[in-house]
Order: structure tokens, then C-alpha cells, then sequence
């Protein structure tokens, strides 16, 4: 069977008085219009509203706020940083529970911003690239180019007598 509707606030507050006033249950889901379940459940406390649906969260809220203090610490860290960082502060969580945790904080993982090392020729091909262009001016780096070229308007007449004499009219 599955879960019933929550008590909406008239619901509750009829529940609540006509109980005050010492009815029984039965005549109080009548009254309240639902069932004696839900009002026993209501008068003794035991739902506050519906349990949330899906999987448990495997980290508290203790550890999540853990989490929330090293993202803080240093904003510019990576995904493995963070995790390694976390579980060595004794979270045992995944790396997508960590994903999942930052995203949910509002940060992004960055990726490490140290680049890969380059080899010697690379190092060698990167200098000589430079060297040469060290002495370039802005006017040397930019090269005009026409979107739309010039134009050319003509100017004629055609009539039953026949073709008048074609116009070349130059744009000012």
C-alpha cells in the first residue's frame, strides 16, 4: 500500500482541537476527513511530513560541512586534491560523492592548472617562435580585410522605344 496525502494545515488544526477537546479518533477523521491513522500518527508526533524518497547519504552532515571548510580553505584545488584531502580527514567517500558534494556547495572541481612538462625540442621550437616575433609591432599583427567590397552602381533606362545609355555613377 502506498503512503497517503500529508495533512494539509486544516486538517491539522481540526485534528489538533477537536483532540483538545477530548473526541475520539474515529470521530476525528471523520470531521477532519481522513484517515485514523494519520490522525493518531498527527496527535502522537510521529510524521511531520513524508520521508524523502530515495537512497540514504552515505556522508552526514558533519562530514559534508568538513568538505565545505577545505573547499574554502583553497577554492583553486582540483577534484583528486579535494578527495585525498577529505578522506585522509577519515570520510570514507567516493570520488563522484565528492563531485557530487562540491557541486552541491555551488564550486566547481577545477582542473590542475600546473601544464605538463615539455620536452627539450618543444622547449627549443617555443624559444626560436618567440625570438623572432619579440620584435613585432601591433601594426605588423593586424591585417586589414574588406567584409564587403566596393561596389559598382549603374544607372540605365529601358522604355517601349527601346535601351538608354548605361550610367557608371561613382559613390562619394
Amino acid at each position: 500500500m502506498g503512503k497517503t496525502a500529508d495533512l494539509t494545515v486544516v486538517q491539522k488544526t481540526i485534528i489538533d482541537t477537536l483532540h483538545k477537546e477530548g473526541k475520539p479518533q474515529t470521530f476525528i477523521a471523520k470531521e477532519a476527513g481522513c484517515s485514523q491513522s494519520a490522525v493518531s500518527k498527527h496527535v502522537n508526533r510521529k510524521l511531520s511530513g513524508r520521508k524523502k524518497c530515495g537512497r540514504k547519504r552515505c556522508t552526514t552532515n558533519r562530514e559534508n560541512h568538513s568538505l565545505m571548510r577545505i573547499v574554502k580553505k583553497n577554492q583553486f584545488k582540483n577534484l583528486s586534491e579535494l578527495h585525498k584531502e577529505w578522506t585522509e580527514a577519515g570520510v570514507k567517500a567516493s570520488r563522484a560523492t565528492t563531485h557530487r558534494c562540491v557541486k552541491e556547495f555551488g564550486y566547481s572541481c577545477h582542473i590542475p592548472l600546473v601544464k605538463p612538462l615539455l620536452n627539450h625540442r618543444q622547449r627549443q621550437r617555443r624559444l626560436t617562435w618567440t625570438k623572432e616575433k619579440k620584435n613585432w609591432t601591433v601594426a605588423h599583427c593586424l591585417k586589414s580585410s574588406v567584409k564587403f567590397p566596393q561596389s559598382v552602381m549603374i544607372w540605365g533606362a529601358m522604355s517601349s522605344a527601346g535601351v538608354g545609355p548605361l550610367c557608371f555613377l561613382k559613390r562619394c
